[in-house]
């Protein structure tokens, strides 16, 4: 059996995550006898947004968009984390909370993600991060880039009151962290990889 906790080293920078999907009894499909199976749970980090596989502790029962620890210490509701997922192995429970949980999470944190739009550099010469974001191109970069030479922007309502062509921030950042979450791009910059 694959042993996990290298994972749990290598990528300690997750410190909570928010759960996806909660199953007392492991997967459907587990072919084991069901005094094998042991419950499971699927989170997203809210940091980094890792899909990972978490173990709760006994007799702890879990609700989808519960915050969790799992960071280093004592974690008070996860025993362990199994591993990292990909988008496909979320169930489909976990698939459906995922878009929910993301803009959810980006909306409580907004001064990371202004951030990113005071910040963001080009990528290559013909390429600025500001394109990355779905539904964003040219004519909305130098938009962006000229307003915030102004003075950097205060929130999304700032900018969106300053930059007024851009799509919805929220929604375009949401979009690209499900993209990344696919694991086929070229360039991340909100997932880890």
């Amino acid at each position: 059996m694959e042993q996990h906790a290298p994972f749990e080293e290598k990528h300690s920078k997750e410190q909570s995550a928010i759960v996806l999907d909660f199953l007392p009894n492991g997967y459907p499909n587990d072919t084991r006898p069901s005094h094998r199976k042991v419950p499971l749970s699927q989170v997203v980090g809210k940091e980094h947004f890792l899909l990972l596989e978490v173990a709760p502790r006994k007799e702890v029962f879990l609700q989808p968009y519960e915050e969790v620890y799992i960071g280093e210490g004592k974690r008070d509701k996860i025993h362990h984390i199994l591993g990292k997922l990909n988008l496909d192995q979320l169930t489909p429970t976990a698939r459906a909370e995922l878009e929910f949980v993301i803009k959810d999470v980006v909306e409580k944190n907004p001064a990371r993600y202004v951030e990113f739009f005071n910040k963001a550099g080009p990528l290559t010469i013909r390429t600025h991060s500001l394109e990355l974001l779905p539904g964003f191109g040219k004519k909305h970069m130098w938009e962006v880039l000229e307003r915030r030479q102004e003075k950097p922007f205060a929130d999304f309502a700032d900018l969106r009151g300053r930059a007024k062509l851009i799509p919805d921030p929220l929604k375009a950042i949401t979009r690209r962290i499900l993209q990344e979450l696919g694991g086929q791009e070229k360039h991340y910059i909100f997932v880890e990889n």
